[in-house]
């Protein structure tokens, strides 16, 4: 039997280290399921750590709406990596700048170099019900030492069209990550689970971050948890509204503008293309 996506082309790039695999689908009808983005994650050579859909846009003045997928086959409202990606994919239409549309609301892009964009992220949220966080709590500081043995004692939260706690430690590198990630993603405090940043404060314009991301687990790059970690080091006076956020697979340059706005700016890689067939979702028993 054929698959809808079967001899239809996937991309895969990487934005600053981050896995992303970028598939068009404008001008068809098709909305990838769950199983299907799971199905494709597990083909060789396309593991990702999200994937971007493309599709026609549903509002006029924009470019075209992204339905973003992590690996779990979870949805997640922003990704500025794979975002940058999607820009880069779209750059043949001739355009150096992207109004693009997701579930979280409208990014616009700008092409820097030929391999460098600037994403404009919107304005980051504080209030603990949109983060989402379960129970009242100031997001600047929030107590988790009672509830996960061996975490830090704080983190802060905000949502860049996803949530995000972000933990402020001495030493990234002693930080059981892969221990605590999941622990703190999926707890209860956090409704509709969380991405769990780890940061160091080298100097007031300078950040070394290591993130659990949401569905998809340790990852090299994750470009709303940069932007989250910028906006809560910069709302507790730990750093400046703009800084380098050094994360294992390059870096970003992020900053917080006086409008609200959050600016990210970093490299983009193509891979290679890969042509879809219908074994992929046989095997993934979609």
């Amino acid at each position: 039997m054929t698959h809808p996506l079967d001899h239809h082309p996937i991309l895969r790039m990487n934005g600053a280290g981050n896995e992303i695999l970028v598939l068009d689908l404008r001008g068809r009808n098709h909305i990838l399921s769950p199983q299907e983005a799971r199905a494709i994650g597990a083909e060789p050579g396309l593991h990702f750590d999200q994937l971007m859909a493309v599709h026609d846009p549903l509002t006029p003045d924009t470019d075209a709406f992204m339905r973003i997928y992590n690996l779990d086959g979870s949805q997640s409202g922003a990704c500025g990596n794979g975002t940058r990606c999607v820009a880069l994919a779209l750059a043949k239409d001739g355009k150096t700048s992207l109004r693009l549309e997701t579930f979280a609301g409208h990014i616009t892009t700008v092409r820097d170099a030929p391999t460098v964009f600037t994403v404009d992220m919107g304005a980051p949220r504080f209030a603990w019900q949109d983060i989402p966080l379960a129970e009242p709590h100031d997001t600047r500081h929030v107590d988790l030492t009672p509830i996960i043995p061996g975490a830090p004692q704080q983190f802060s939260a905000v949502n860049v069209g996803n949530p995000h706690a972000i933990f402020f430690v001495e030493d990234v590198c002693v930080i059981n990550i892969e221990k605590l990630g999941p622990l703190i993603e999926h707890h209860a405090l956090f409704p509709q689970r969380v991405n769990v940043s780890f940061a160091q404060i080298l100097s007031p314009e300078d950040i070394l971050l290591r993130v659990w991301e949401r569905g998809v687990g340790l990852t090299k790059a994750c470009g709303s948890a940069a932007c989250a970690t910028l906006t809560a080091a910069a709302r507790s006076g730990l750093t400046q509204r703009a800084a380098r956020l050094r994360l294992p697979g390059g870096d970003l340059m992020i900053s917080w503008r006086q409008d609200d706005h959050i600016m990210m700016t970093g490299p983009v890689e193509f891979e290679f293309e890969k042509i879809l067939d219908s074994r992929i979702f046989m095997n993934g028993a979609v």
